[in-house]
C-alpha cells in the first residue's frame, strides 16, 4: 500500500510539474514574439491576439517586422513563436517545416477566405436606393462573359469594342493566374487585361466604379476592406481540380481549360517547440476564430477611419465581446474588458 501511494504521489508531482511549466511560460517573463505581418488582415489579427495574451494572461508580447518568407523562417527557428495568418499550402518554406514537425498549424483566425472574379451586386440586382437599374440580371457565370452583350456592359473606356477585366497588379501571383484564365476561357481577344500599377490603385478603381454605379469586372479576394465595404457577387467557374490548377499556375502550362481558385485554409502558424512549452496559449489560438464577415467589416472600418492594426484590434475587442469572449477564461475576459475601458 505504501509503495502504491508513493507511485501515485510521484505521478501527481510529475503532472503538477508539467502543468506548472505550461502555465509559467508568461509568468517566467518569456516574451511571445509575433510575426509583424504588414497586410491589413494580418496586422489586425496579430494585434487582437497580442492584446488577448498581454491583457488577459499577462504575457510580454512584441511583433518582429520583416517579409513573409523571413518571418516564416524565424518561426521555424523559434525566433518568432506565432505567425497569425498562415495561408496553408501557399509557402514552400512552411510546407517543408510542417513536414519536418518544426511548426504546427493551430486553429483558424477565420474560415471561408476566397478569391475569384467579381462584379458589383447592382450590376445583377440593381440598387433602387441609388437609382441604379440591373444591367445584367441573368449574369451568374464566367462562361457568359463571351456574350457580346456582356462585353458591351463591361466596355473598356479606352477600347470600347472590347470589355475590360480589372486584374491584379503585375508581379502578383493572382495576376498571372487571372491572365492564364482569360486565355483558357478564350476571352483575351474580347477583353482588355487591365493591370493597375499597385494594390492601392486596384482598390481605388473599384471604389471609383462603385461610387458611380458603373459596371466593373475584376479579380479580388477576402478577407479585405473592399469585401466589407461593398456588396459584391462572385461569378461561378468550373469546379477546381488539381490537374486544372497545375496547368493554370505553370508559366508553360496548357490553356485549354480553366477552373475556380482552390479553397483556402488559413491557420495560426506556431513554432512546435513553443507549442509544447505553452499549451495554454495554443489552446486559446485553437478557439480564436473570427467570423469572416466580422473580419471584413472591421477591415472596412479600419480603412475608412485610417486606423492601424492596433487601433482596429481595440475597436473589435471593445465592440465584439460576444465573438472573442468564448476564447478565453472568465478571469482573462474580465481583465481584457477592463483594460479596454
Amino acid at each position: 500500500m505504501l509503495r502504491t501511494s508513493l507511485v501515485i504521489s510521484s505521478l501527481m508531482l510529475v503532472a503538477s510539474a508539467g502543468t506548472s511549466s505550461a502555465a509559467s511560460y508568461c509568468e517566467a517573463g518569456k516574451t511571445v514574439k509575433f510575426a509583424g505581418l504588414d497586410w491589413e488582415s494580418g496586422s489586425f489579427i496579430t494585434e487582437v491576439m497580442k492584446t488577448v495574451l498581454a491583457k488577459g494572461y499577462d504575457c510580454a508580447v512584441e511583433s518582429i517586422p520583416g517579409t513573409s518568407v523571413v518571418l516564416e523562417h524565424a518561426t521555424v527557428t523559434n525566433d518568432i513563436q506565432i505567425f497569425a495568418e498562415q495561408w496553408v499550402g501557399r509557402s514552400d518554406v512552411w510546407n517543408e517545416a510542417i513536414a519536418k514537425g518544426t511548426v504546427i498549424n493551430a486553429g483558424q483566425p477565420f474560415v471561408g477566405a476566397s478569391e475569384g472574379w467579381f462584379v458589383p451586386d447592382y450590376v445583377i440586382h440593381g440598387d433602387k436606393a441609388r437609382g441604379i437599374n440591373a444591367v445584367a440580371p441573368d449574369l451568374k457565370s464566367v462562361s457568359q462573359l463571351a456574350d457580346p452583350k456582356m462585353m458591351a456592359i463591361f466596355a473598356d473606356p479606352e477600347e470600347p469594342s472590347k470589355g475590360r477585366f480589372l486584374n491584379c497588379p503585375s508581379g502578383w501571383s493572382c495576376e498571372a493566374i487571372s491572365s492564364a484564365k482569360l486565355e483558357a476561357y478564350n476571352l483575351t481577344k474580347d477583353y482588355t487585361n487591365f493591370r493597375p500599377g499597385t494594390g492601392t490603385a486596384l482598390d481605388a478603381a473599384i471604389a471609383s466604379a462603385y461610387a458611380q454605379g458603373e459596371p466593373l469586372l475584376f479579380y479580388y479576394w477576402s478577407p479585405t476592406a473592399v469585401m466589407g465595404k461593398y456588396k459584391l457577387v462572385q461569378l461561378e467557374e468550373p469546379s477546381y481540380s488539381d490537374a486544372c490548377w497545375k496547368e493554370l499556375s505553370s508559366v508553360t502550362g496548357n490553356r485549354d481549360q480553366a477552373c475556380a481558385f482552390p479553397s483556402v485554409a488559413v491557420t495560426y502558424g506556431v513554432n512546435a517547440e513553443f507549442a509544447k512549452a505553452a499549451p495554454e496559449i495554443v489552446a486559446v489560438l485553437e478557439k480564436a476564430t473570427i467570423p469572416l464577415s466580422e473580419v471584413n467589416a472591421t477591415l472596412a472600418y479600419m480603412t475608412d477611419k485610417q486606423l492601424d492594426g492596433a487601433a482596429a484590434a481595440a475597436y473589435f475587442l471593445k465592440n465584439k465581446t460576444d465573438v472573442w469572449g468564448s476564447w478565453v477564461s472568465s478571469q482573462a475576459k474580465a481583465k481584457i474588458t477592463a483594460s479596454l475601458k
